[in-house]
């Protein structure tokens, strides 16, 4: 029986990578799978999903008005698996939607995004995945600058960590790590040599300010 099946975790925990991996063993016994994601993502460009070491694959993307359901059910052959990346950003009917895919076509869903955004607030995506999945399982990765868990996304910009601002923010002078808790109040303790790294990767040449 199909089941709805969200896999979390901070940045840089494998998610993509995750994806691809298990789109290529279901494609290897020639049994198709449909791979979605997030409209908002135009990182790579709108509807490619891409690794951060250089992997990637074409999507359907996810807008507003996309209506999920619809899609799977038109399929003219049989879809043995949905993939879902970047669920983070799904809408609430999206969520429901993919349920309903399991719950209806008979088809499982696995969704794949991150717990909690830089502000340390719930997705809305995620929100409802943690509601309505049948299995919730946690990826995990280490804290940037410690060996710790990563637990939270730490975001930077020109230098300087960020805990406020709007939620969807892609593209732009900014980056993101994955933190431990101590880490996202206190990055300044994680040491001198850890936070000139940051600064270099975040600012490149230019200026910035100080990270406390």
């Amino acid at each position: 029986m199909a089941q709805l099946f969200f896999r979390y975790g901070a940045m840089n925990s494998g998610k993509t990578i995750e994806i691809l991996k298990v789109a290529h063993n279901y494609e290897e016994q020639d049994k198709p799978v449909l791979i979605f994601t997030s409209g908002l993502d135009n990182r790579d460009k709108v509807g490619m999903v891409s690794s951060r070491i250089g992997m990637k694959r074409e999507a359907i993307p996810i807008f507003e008005e996309t209506d999920v359901f619809e899609i799977l059910k038109n399929q003219s052959q049989k879809i043995y698996c949905v993939l879902v990346d970047e669920a983070q950003f799904l809408r609430k009917h999206h969520v429901y939607d993919f349920a309903r895919i399991v719950d209806e076509l008979d088809i499982p869903v696995i969704a794949f995004g991150l717990k909690n955004d830089f502000r340390n607030e719930m997705f809305e995506g995620t929100k409802h995945l943690l509601l309505l999945a049948d299995k919730i399982e946690e990826l995990k990765t280490i804290c940037w600058f410690c060996p710790k868990k990563a637990s939270m996304n730490l975001r930077y910009v020109n230098g300087k960590p960020v805990y406020e601002g709007e939620q969807v923010q892609i593209g732009g002078n900014e980056a993101y790590y994955p933190v431990c808790r101590k880490h996202y109040n206190h990055p300044e303790l994680s040491g001198d040599k850890k936070s000139e790294e940051v600064r270099s990767e975040v600012c490149g040449s230019e200026p910035c300010r100080s990270f406390t």
